[in-house]
């Protein structure tokens, strides 16, 4: 199958399928939202969700946030990942939202990434969820996600994946293209334990192309047989065990 009819299929399924796919953070403004991404670096959303209510309460608006001290943001953050330098990054960015950009959350992704605690892929996400920017934001999601449906060729770095897609997928798609990967990594497409036998696009994933070739297949069927093999010595070994044991006893 050539890339052009690859991201074809991939964008004619998921606009059926998944029109309206959204981020999975909880947030009711865009000062909110920039909060919640800044905390979900290599933390689950779900896990963001539980914590952010208490924490925008207390920071409603850019200047409470501001006044406030990372100690003080330690304390609502504690439970997510790197929480220290998390407290610190929100501070900051509060207080430069406020100064620089009068407490909007800017549309611009270079402004954006002025703000201690956003780089290109928080940038990218607000970017692209508030203003409907054609940016793609890559998490590992969107990054494995992408290479292996192969929408992606050679790409090694997140910046790469990020330009093959942009340049390849219809600018109007882009910002919900997104989800659309994320979704599909996070649910169904697992890191470890990809879930083909209930994907509905495995019909043009080149993952699975090259994970069911009569090579690959027959692979596959050796170490299901070594695997086998492997439990039934242990087995074995295990009653042999059980029966010294017993007679031990005796």
């Amino acid at each position: 199958m050539l890339k052009k009819e690859r991201y074809q299929a991939f964008v004619e399924y998921f606009s059926d399928k998944q029109p309206e796919a959204e981020t999975e953070l909880n947030y009711s403004n865009p000062f909110e939202l920039l909060i919640a991404v800044i905390l979900s670096a290599q933390c689950t959303d779900k896990r963001i969700n539980q914590i952010t209510p208490q924490l925008f309460g207390r920071y409603p608006t850019a200047a409470s946030l501001a006044s406030s001290t990372p100690d003080e943001v330690f304390t609502y953050i504690r439970s997510v990942s790197y929480p220290n330098n998390k407290a610190k990054h929100l501070v900051g960015m509060a207080n430069v939202l406020l100064t620089q950009f009068g407490g909007t959350v800017p549309e611009s992704i270079d402004d954006l990434q002025k703000m201690p605690g956003v780089g290109r892929k928080t940038a990218n996400v607000i970017a692209s969820v508030i203003y409907n920017a054609p940016a793609m934001a890559v998490d590992t999601h969107v990054f494995r996600v992408s290479n292996r449906l192969g929408l992606t060729t050679a790409a090694k770095t997140p910046l790469a994946v990020e330009k093959q897609l942009v340049k390849f997928l219809p600018q109007e798609k882009i910002h919900i293209a997104h989800h659309w990967l994320i979704l599909h990594g996070r649910y169904v497409c697992l890191a470890r334990s990809p879930k083909c036998e209930i994907c509905a696009i495995s019909h043009f994933c080149k993952y699975y192309e090259q994970q069911n070739t009569p090579s690959a297949l027959k692979r596959k069927e050796e170490r299901e047989i070594k695997k086998e093999k492997q439990k039934s010595i242990k087995l074995k070994k295990d009653k042999i065990a059980k029966e010294l044991k017993k007679r031990a006893v005796k």
